[in-house]
This record gives C-alpha cells, structure tokens and sequence, in this order.
C-alpha cells in the first residue's frame, strides 16, 4: 500500500513537470526558419548566408499590379535583391522602408529591390495595402499561387536573396534585416563592381579577334 502511494506521487510530480515543460514552449514566440543553404552553425534572424558556391536562381515568375507577367529572368544585367513578404507579415512590413530607402539610393540599371507578395487574395488585398504603406520608391509584384516561394524553397517570412547579375544566387537572409547603413550598402556595391567587372571580362573573352 506505502509503495502504491509512492508510485501514485511520482506521477503526479512527473505530470506536473511536463504540464510546466509544455507551458513554457507555447509561450517561446514562434519564429519561422528556413534551411541555412551552406554548411555550419544556424544563422541569426536577418543575417546574410553566401551561397558557396553561388547556384542558380529558380526560373519563377509573378505578376505585375495590373496583371502582366514578369519572370526574375527579366532583371538579368542587375543585381537583384528579392524579397518575399505578404500583408500579414508583421517583420515584413517593418523592414519596408528601409528597403524602399535602399531601393532609392542603389535602384536603377545596376541595381534593383523586388518585392514580391505572397498573398493568395492577390491584387485584391495587396494594392491597397501596399498604397497605404506609402513608399515613394518600391513597386510589389504579386505571386498568389507562391510559385515564387516554392521554386526558393522558402519556409518563412520575409525571406530574402541576392541574386548576382547572371541570375546565380550569392546570398540569402531569414527575417527581417537592417537593410540600410553603410555595411548593407557597402556590402551591395561590392556585388555590384565585382559581378560588373565580371561581366566586363567574359564580353572581352568571346568578342570575335579583330
């Protein structure tokens, strides 16, 4: 009988602690990650991970606003920095305007921010949203199907990927990153003079001897 009771407490304390044990998980904020493309430790929320060696982007499109096609492979020539959001994403939405900025300093034929939504209600939800944000630089593409996200093979958002100007990737970033400030833009043109003079010197390696 003393034994019974004995037994009889061990499990009620038992119970108690894994009552306690699971509390404590539900109560962790859930943070989405996606699998770090290089071998190592995990990286930090909104640190940048090279691709080595650099791999080539997925052949993925999405729409425009008002309902023409556009495929990444349009943006060959420039380098790319594509980013996945949707309305609901609260981490998406904080990092817009640093992203708008950026887009303002670097964007143009070197250079360029692609925001793509991950909205399935599409335009429908996506343009007004996006109008209310207010950003003076940044235009969203939109992918309701997430043709975008699954040819990345994306597990959270925002997600991230600098895409060099041959369309190889040479980077990712998990969650929402600083995207302004001299190391981020430093960071960018360096991408851009290397994959320039890069390109510079396959034109002179297959232009015709004169």
């Amino acid at each position: 009988m003393q034994r019974r009771s004995i037994l009889m407490v061990v499990v009620v304390l038992c119970l108690a602690v894994v009552g306690f044990t699971a509390y404590r998980v539900l109560q962790q904020p859930n943070v989405a990650l996606v699998p770090v493309p290089m071998a190592g430790a995990p990286a930090s929320i909104g640190q940048f991970i090279p691709v080595d060696p650099p791999r080539p982007a997925p052949e993925v499109s999405f729409t425009t606003e008002s309902g023409g096609n556009v495929s990444l492979a349009d943006f060959r020539g420039r380098v790319v920095l594509l980013n996945l959001w949707a309305t609901w994403c609260e981490p998406c939405i904080r990092e817009m305007p640093a992203l708008d900025r950026l887009q303002g300093k670097l964007g143009g034929k070197d250079f360029a921010v692609v925001l793509v939504s991950q909205d399935r209600g599409g335009a429908t939800v996506v343009d007004p949203f996006f109008a209310k944000l207010g950003l003076s630089n940044l235009q969203t593409y939109l992918d309701p199907k997430s043709a975008v996200g699954h040819g990345f093979a994306v597990a959270g958002l925002p997600t991230s990927f600098l895409v060099d100007r041959d369309g190889t990737i040479i980077g990712s970033v998990q969650g929402a990153a600083p995207w302004e400030g001299g190391a981020v833009e430093a960071m960018i043109r360096d991408r851009i003079a290397s994959s320039e003079k890069k390109s510079a010197t396959l034109d002179r390696s297959t232009s015709p001897s004169p």
